[in-house]
């Protein structure tokens, strides 16, 4: 990683954000955070998109991360979802998260008006220099329509607080990410399905959604394999295969939330305009659940 600071190695669960008749209900989140710590998970993402950023006001987006903070209380990294498709907005967000005192910021790319990979360069160098806090940059092509390219991500990686991204791109992208950029940039996968493969191509961990109710087993697939378990951590990604599968049936975090439903972990509303899951595959959801002994 050369003078650059490693954020986490291992699990991070991107937490989700309960409600509770259309507000957050914090004390039920209090308990997700102390469940998650109990479960041996590495690392806490606050606002992403399985946390519903993009549906909390501005208030209630700062408030989620102070109150991270201060309830995970240097136990495990926190890192906040901080990105915006407005580049004045992602840097003043990025410098409350890192008055809060997180451990990391979470950058997605601009969403809906896009922009070029001069453009990603300009955007993410300009919120990496408004803050001394590590940056972990987030390429999710389903959901914005284009990749972050591996000159680009060449590029961003020269920049000390440029460390690391979360891939939810192509398994081929993360193999030329690699080639270009080395050690200088930190991988995360930004897939459950995807786990061990980025892993095997030199992957620091995951961000994930499984981890929300499994967190002790995401830890677990990664720290086998690096503890050379390869094949008990590869063994652990193919059980939850299907699990997994389940989780992205419908729009993230429909499953995930009605999974915590269905196991008594009290995961609250979902925020308009996600809705209930559809009951096909809800069925489906809790036989995959009470297969794997959760329910």
């Amino acid at each position: 990683m050369g003078n650059k600071k490693r954020i986490f190695k291992g699990a991070g669960t991107a937490i989700i954000t309960p409600f509770k008749n259309g507000e957050i209900d914090y004390d039920n989140y209090y308990s997700l955070i102390e469940f998650q710590i109990k479960n041996n998970i590495d690392a806490i993402i606050v606002c992403g998109t399985t946390g519903e950023a993009s549906t909390l006001t501005d208030d209630e987006h700062k408030k989620m991360i102070d109150v991270t903070v201060e309830k995970v209380n240097g136990r495990v990294k926190v890192i906040a979802g901080a990105g915006a498709n407005d580049t004045a907005y992602a840097v003043e967000l990025s410098k409350y998260s890192e008055k809060a005192g997180v451990d990391g910021i979470l950058q997605v790319t601009p969403y809906y008006n896009k922009t070029t990979q001069k453009g990603l360069i300009r955007h993410f160098t300009q919120i990496a220099d408004s803050v001394s806090t590590p940056i972990v940059l987030y390429n999710v092509p389903t959901r914005t329509n284009y990749n972050i390219s591996p000159d680009t991500y060449y590029e961003l990686s020269k920049h000390e607080n440029i460390v690391a991204t979360k891939e939810a791109g192509s398994i081929a992208l993360v193999g030329q990410t690699r080639a270009v950029c080395g050690d200088n940039l930190d991988i995360y996968s930004g897939e459950d399905a995807n786990i061990v493969p980025i892993l095997s191509l030199g992957g620091m961990g995951v961000i994930s959604v499984l981890s929300n109710i499994v967190p002790q087993c995401v830890h677990d697939m990664c720290e086998f394999y690096f503890g050379g378990r390869i094949k008990e951590s590869s063994d652990l990604q193919i059980k939850y295969i299907d699990l997994i599968d389940a989780l992205f049936c419908e729009t993230s975090p429909i499953p995930v939330k009605t999974a915590m439903e269905l196991m008594k972990l009290d995961s609250g509303e979902l925020r308009m305009p996600l809705v209930e899951m559809e009951d096909k595959n809800k069925n489906m959801l809790g036989e995959i659940l009470e297969r794997h002994g959760l329910i």
